[in-house]
């Protein structure tokens, strides 16, 4: 099957009248900072560029855990990874108030004695929010005189006692998957004629793994205004047309599914609400399979059950937001290891793909986690004191929603080997 992956990937507007579909090679997106010129109105409308990371040296070598768990059933688990780890385990209250001054206060002293390079974030659901993870940014930014986080975080968190256990169980015996067993599958939305962006993602990435003798499966969800949009062509490339916007996928055919199930790395890019990845609903996620790290670049991925920001009533495109479970949380319950999503508004492909980019270089959960978020703390300027919103709040739009990407998962967790292209490419 190697020379399938030679092949090039077209795909063809099915109206002549219709701009040329096309999928470039990453390496004509351009790398976007504080100083770059703003990119063209369609690179930005394509989501066709990707934020330059920012590396930060981590304070020390060692491995803090912060929780605000007390059940039992919680820190058994927690003290299976401290031992691990080698790690410091430290308990608060309650997490969603890390950012109250005297905690901050506290906690700084803390760390500065344990001088970690790894800090794993384990709130209950409860304290699972907006505000709690912008405190950690309070608190991890302002461990020396720069404006930059100071250590590798990463975020553990499942439903139940018994699902955490699972979790963590996964964490201490992970392996990094190696560049033989790699197996990708990308999701892509389709939501009109016009809205391609997703797709091309796809596309993108078949070409990046391609280059590395590595297939990648697609699924394309089309909405029903998508009625002549492209389509990616080649061998286990599957499509779905929805009768209707709102009638989310649950189940695939056979064939995708199988592909799905023994994917280890899912990538979705396409619009999302609570309880819903790209089309996909939670109830579509497989309740058994290979998929151990899955990135999300939709919008409410990683939604919290409680927030701290004003309630939406509905998404980017044009989806109703209401009280679903956390794409993130149930992917996790169902094995994942590692996921990538944001709590509110995402930006999608830019900010996603660096970080599996990073991944796909050898990089940890945390290393990964804390180029990002400095990387948009240089890009928009933030500085301490302006990270924690307010309550109550004043405004509907807040700079501190680039903030919210979540990454799930054990800091010190290498998911991949570094990949190695073919011989001759």
């Amino acid at each position: 099957m190697k020379s399938l992956l030679i092949i090039p990937i077209l795909a063809l507007w099915a109206s002549a009248g219709a701009q040329q579909f096309r999928i470039p090679e990453v390496g004509e997106l351009p790398r976007i900072d504080r100083n770059s010129p703003r990119p063209a109105s369609e690179v930005l409308r394509n989501s066709a560029f990707i934020l330059r990371l920012k590396a930060h040296a981590p304070m020390g070598s060692g491995y803090v855990i912060l929780t605000d768990h007390s059940a039992e059933g919680y820190l058994e688990p927690l003290r299976q990874l401290a031992r691990h780890r080698k790690a410091t385990l430290i308990k608060l209250a309650d997490l969603a108030a890390v950012h109250q001054p005297d905690t901050l206060r506290k906690l700084r002293t803390r760390l500065a004695e344990l001088k970690p390079k790894y800090v794993a974030l384990v709130p209950r659901m409860e304290s699972y929010r907006e505000n709690m993870l912008l405190g950690m940014w309070e608190l991890l930014t302002t461990l020396d005189d720069d404006p930059f986080l100071d250590v590798f975080p990463g975020i553990l968190l499942a439903s139940s006692p018994a699902r955490f256990k699972a979790l963590i169980e996964r964490t201490v015996n992970y392996r990094r998957i190696t560049n033989k067993d790699l197996r990708p599958f990308a999701i892509s939305q389709v939501p009109s004629n016009a809205e391609t962006r997703s797709l091309q993602k796809a596309g993108i990435l078949r070409k990046i793994f391609a280059g590395h003798g590595i297939e990648t499966p697609t699924l394309a969800i089309y909405t029903p205004r998508a009625t002549e949009a492209p389509e990616l062509q080649g061998e286990k490339s599957w499509k779905i047309r929805l009768a209707s916007k709102g009638n989310f996928v649950k189940s695939l055919a056979p064939e995708p599914q199988a592909a799905l199930q023994e994917a280890g790395l899912v990538i979705m890019h396409g619009h999302g609400i609570p309880g819903m990845s790209c089309s996909v609903d939670i109830e579509g996620i497989p309740a058994q399979s290979k998929n151990q790290v899955v990135l999300s670049g939709s919008c409410f991925s990683a939604v919290p059950m409680k927030s701290d920001f004003p309630h939406m009533s509905s998404a980017p495109g044009g989806y109703k937001v209401g009280q679903r479970p956390a794409f993130a949380i149930r992917y996790v319950d169902c094995g994942a290891t590692v996921f990538f999503g944001h709590m509110r508004l995402s930006s999608g492909f830019p900010h996603l793909y660096p970080v599996l980019e990073k991944w796909l270089e050898g990089s940890s959960v945390g290393e990964s986690y804390q180029q990002l978020i400095n990387g948009l703390i240089e890009m928009r300027g933030f500085r301490p004191g302006g990270f924690v919103v307010e309550q109550p709040i004043q405004q509907r739009r807040l700079p501190q929603n680039a903030l919210l990407y979540v990454i799930m998962g054990d800091p010190a967790i290498a998911p991949f080997e570094a990949l190695k292209r073919e011989s001759g490419k």
